[in-house]
Parts: C-alpha cells; structure tokens; sequence
C-alpha cells in the first residue's frame, strides 16, 4: 500500500470515528445543556457535579433547592419537601465557593418558572475575605459555559474526552449496563454506611489537626470598628444579588451548617471574632429580607459529641434529619433550640 492510500485510510477511520463520537454526544447529551434533546430525562454520570447541577435545575422538575458544600449534600430532599413542601433537589457543591453556589442559584432563579424555597446551607466560604480571588475550587473544573442563558455557544465544548466519557456512561445506564451514579434530585449520600462506622477512626479524623479539648484563648480578642471596618467579606454582596432578583414569593433560608467545635474557630481568637462578624452581617440582610438565619455552627450538643461525625466537617445521617427538622422548627417558631442546638439570629417573627 503507498502511503498516499494509507494516508487516505487514516484519514476516512479518523473521520468516521469523530463523526461516530460527535453523534453519540448529540444524541447522550452528556451535560444535559445541548439545545437538541432526545431524551426527556437526564442522567447523573459525571464525577464532578459542577457539570451535572445545571441539568437538574433546568430539568424543570424542581421548584425548590438545597444549596452548599458538602457540608449540606446530606439534607434529605425528601424531608425538606414535607417541612416546607414543593419539590427539593439537593445541589451541594463537594469543595463548593461561594461564587459557585451563587452561579447556580442565579441560573436557578433564571429558569425556574415559580422558584418556592432556596435553602443555603452557609459555611466558611460565604465568609472568606478571598471569596472573590478564589472564586472556583483549585481541585475541580468549573465549567462556566454551562451556567450562561445561551445553549448554542455549547457546542463548541461538546466535542472532547469528558463529553466523549459521560456519553458512553450515558448509553450504558440507558442499556442498563451502568448505574446511574446520582438520583435525579442529587441526593448522594456519599458517606459510609452508617453500619460501617468507628467510633475510634472518626475521633482521630475529628481532631488530628487539633488539641483536645480546644481552650479559649485568654484575654478574648475584642475587635475594634477600625478591625471591622477592614474585615473583607465579598461574597455576601452576591448573596444580596440573590435577594434582588428572586421573586417576592420564594422563600429564601439561610442556615449555618453545625461543623464540629474542632473545625470551629477557637473561642475567643481573632479568627471567632471575624466569624462573628460576618455572622452578624448575614443576620442584618437576612432581618432586611424578612429571611431566617439559623446557626447551627456553635458549639452545642451537637458539635461538641465526636460520635455525630464522621470528621470535623461531616456529621451523620441522623444528624443531618434533626438539622431538617431544626430548621424547619426555627423557621416556624423563630425561637432558638431550648436544647442549644442552635440559634435564630434573623428573621424572628415581628
């Protein structure tokens, strides 16, 4: 064979393959973002959900949202749905910013024809003074193209090996070869069982970076208004965009989620102090929205019981159902737990 024919060879079974891939992106729709749909449902199949949350929201199926990082990916939609009713989809980021949590509720408020209920599930990252430097996690790609209002501009990333993989993973679970990796709400429950919890294992995950037990530091750092009004917290102006552009009628939540006392600031510290602060500030627009701030980040029953977690960060499954069902009862009664498991900081009933 002369390497013209062979040249020409190559060049036909390239083409063929990249038409055969293209068409099976097209028709997979791997992101759930292609304007030419052919199936009416979307399948979760991507490992990173940066890509997979913005199928569901524009899904059409749901009219409520958990919002967050991890922190929040164990609040059971179903649990929501009886406490504030609508239909819940729990988009929890792994690793989330806050620019990336804001960039999804936006699109949420975009495309949801009567947006209900938006529960944050607030952590540090809403407090962060470098929230908008470090807008994106540097372990995961966030694909800002997604997130726009313009479908056809999409096309121009179809076409590459993670498209080409969640296809193929699409086909599969279609062919009921695969298991859809997530349900179409996005709910994971992506802790171990509870069957296959230690005890002992979790007390070292809780507390190797920290002394036990954690003392307050002495004297506490008093803040001054010079150290306020130096205090950088970018991210709450992005919360109040969210509050300028949902309507009158959606029901925003706002609720810090209860990390252990060892991934809490030391009591007392400047570090407390800033926290404070922007806890503080949270509560003012939530008292300016006639939204309920709920804090369940102190130190409490909760926080201060190792067997609740599975490290600092990540509590159990029973857990997670008595925070639906706190905030379900702060929002209700706007009074803080007589068990001090949290504290209503905003949105008291007048």
């Amino acid at each position: 064979m002369s390497w013209v024919g062979f040249l020409k060879r190559f060049a036909l079974a390239f083409c063929s393959t990249l038409g055969l891939v293209a068409a099976l992106i097209v028709t997979m729709n791997p992101f759930g973002n292609l304007p030419l749909r052919i199936f009416p449902d979307h399948l979760i199949m991507d490992t990173n959900d940066r890509f997979q949350h913005p199928a569901i929201v524009r899904s059409g199926k749901f009219d409520s949202l958990v919002i967050g990082t991890s922190s929040a990916r164990l609040l059971d939609p179903a649990r929501l749905e009886q406490a504030f009713g609508g239909r819940f989809a729990n988009l929890g980021f792994n690793d989330g910013r806050a620019w990336e949590q804001y960039q999804l509720v936006m699109l949420f408020l975009r495309t949801t024809d009567r947006p209900r209920t938006v529960l944050f599930g607030l952590d540090w990252v809403w407090c962060a003074a470098d929230a908008d430097i470090e807008r994106v996690s540097p372990h995961r790609l966030f694909p800002a193209w997604i997130y726009d209002d313009n479908p056809w501009n999409d096309w121009l990333y179809a076409l590459n090996l993670r498209g080409a993989e969640n296809a193929a993973k699409q086909l599969l679970a279609r062919l009921g070869l695969l298991t859809v990796r997530v349900p179409v709400n996005g709910f994971d429950v992506f802790v171990p069982p509870e069957a296959a919890y230690d005890a002992e294992k979790a007390k070292q995950n809780i507390w190797h970076a920290r002394s036990r037990p954690i003392a307050p530091e002495t004297p506490a750092y008093v803040p001054t208004s010079q150290d306020r009004d130096q205090w950088r917290y970018p991210a709450l102006a992005w919360l109040e965009e969210i509050f300028d552009n949902a309507p009158a009628e959606t029901q925003i939540l706002l609720a810090f989620m209860p990390a252990h006392v060892a991934a809490q600031p030391q009591p007392g510290s400047r570090e407390a102090a800033r926290e404070a602060e922007c806890k503080a500030r949270i509560a003012n627009i939530g008292d300016r929205r006639s939204a309920p701030l709920i804090d369940f980040k102190i130190a409490s029953p909760i926080t201060t019981l190792d067997a609740n977690y599975w490290d600092a960060l990540h509590y159990r499954l029973p857990v997670a159902q008595r925070i639906v069902d706190g905030i379900a009862t702060a929002v209700a009664t706007g009074k803080d737990d007589r068990d001090g498991n949290w504290v209503v900081l905003a949105g008291r009933p007048r």
